[in-house]
């Protein structure tokens, strides 16, 4: 009985220790990873999802967004990508990358964009004794300021350079700054703003227009609208049977001004990123340019102009065309479809097409990725959207969508 039970604990010790053993390296193991990942975070690597609560008192909130935006939290100091609708508070800043866009709504009621490429902080949100101050400040980019009916003890104001420009009720005004130039500007379509800049101030009203620059708000002069689209026409198809196509682009001056420059930009993004335009040209005096070729695919444009004031209009709105190979168009299939409801009328889609074409949901646009797999973010307050395919060679595809069951019919 003695030998057995000496044998029985032998091998019972060496289990034992193999699993010890065996522990430690997993222990090991897992130290490893989470050292690292604490690393990762701690040195802000680690892009955090915005917490979808609804935020402490006197927040406001991402009602809505497009692309890639990023919050800077100041009270942790780590970005957050925005995914659904989120809070914001004073110290916060919002930055949106170059295919994002945003719109916040301030604790005032009014409504806040921000343009793509642009860094906003929230300097102060408070609600107190019946009245509230709102106050952002533009690091860089643009941003446009809408209001409706405010009480007088509402301050709504935006920093930009050395400027403080507060807004009264019922006013649209848009706010530019260039870092490459060290130029702000203000666009007022409609009502009133007091900018002061170094204890002067000037009371700019709606279709006016001012700089600000050297530490001075210059003269105000009237708004200039932008050029509006001729040629090609929205959603225009152009045909070639060769490799390249040239496309003649026309436009109309505006309506008020002389003496205009003007700059085209050709993208296959309906963002124009920076580099990556098809054609970039500046400086044209003509109202039309002719582009020597463009290959077959699907195309955005935009122009706007320059007074010999030194005044540079907003961009016209983008139109899209498309330049296609002649020849017997096809059906194109899609599947393996997939809706993700993130709250409100907002949804994400995904799905399979063939590769580089290009898909459109309620009046929203990407491209299928070189798998064919695609994902585009809408909005939507119908149960059913329609979704249109098509491809550089005129292929096209037409689904009806479900937002409720994610099932597509053609």
């Amino acid at each position: 009985m003695e030998g057995k039970y000496r044998k029985f604990y032998v091998d019972f010790w060496r289990i034992k220790k193999r699993t010890i053993y065996s522990a430690l390296a997993v222990l090991g193991l897992a130290a490893t990873v989470g050292g690292g990942a604490y690393w990762l975070w701690k040195n802000n690597w680690v892009i955090q999802p915005p917490d979808s609560n609804s935020g402490p008192s006197n927040a406001a909130r991402i009602v809505s967004f497009q692309g890639d935006v990023r919050i800077v939290r100041v009270s942790t100091r780590k970005t957050e990508r925005v995914v659904k609708e989120t809070y914001v508070v004073a110290g916060d800043t919002i930055q949106t990358q170059a295919d994002g866009r945003a719109q916040v709504r301030m604790i005032d009621g009014s409504m806040l964009s921000i343009r793509p490429n642009s860094t906003v902080v929230i300097r102060d949100s408070k609600s107190l004794l019946g009245g509230t101050t709102v106050r952002v400040k533009l690091d860089d980019g643009q941003i446009r300021v809408k209001t409706e009916d405010q009480p007088k003890s509402t301050n709504n104001v935006v920093e930009i350079k050395q400027s403080e420009n507060r807004i009264y009720g019922q006013t649209d005004a848009s706010f530019n700054l260039n870092k490459k130039t060290d130029r702000g500007e203000i666009r007022i379509t409609r009502g009133t703003v007091r900018s002061d800049v170094d204890g002067v101030s000037t009371t700019l009203r709606g279709n006016e227009y001012a700089t600000i620059k050297n530490g001075r708000v210059t003269s105000k002069e009237e708004l200039l609208d932008p050029p509006s689209l001729r040629n090609p026409s929205a959603s225009m198809q152009v045909a070639t049977s060769g490799s390249e196509q040239p496309v003649e682009f026309s436009w109309a001056r505006p309506p008020k001004g002389s003496d205009f420059k003007y700059q085209l930009q050709v993208s296959k993004s309906p963002f124009f990123v920076d580099g990556r335009n098809e054609i970039n040209e500046n400086l044209i005096t003509a109202i039309t340019f002719k582009a020597a070729g463009l290959k077959p695919g699907t195309y955005f444009w935009r122009v706007r102009a320059t007074a010999d004031s030194g005044q540079t209009t907003e961009w016209s709105e983008p139109s899209r065309f498309t330049v296609v190979k002649t020849k017997r168009a096809t059906s194109i299939q899609a599947g393996r479809w997939s809706v993700e409801h993130l709250g409100g009328s907002l949804y994400r889609i995904s799905g399979i097409t063939n590769p580089g074409a290009t898909v459109r949901i309620a009046n929203r646009e990407t491209f299928a990725r070189s798998d064919g797999s695609f994902l585009i973010q809408i909005s939507s307050g119908s149960r059913n959207v329609g979704v249109e395919i098509n491809d550089d060679e005129g292929n096209r595809g037409k689904y009806d969508l479900s937002l409720s069951t994610g099932k597509a019919s053609r």
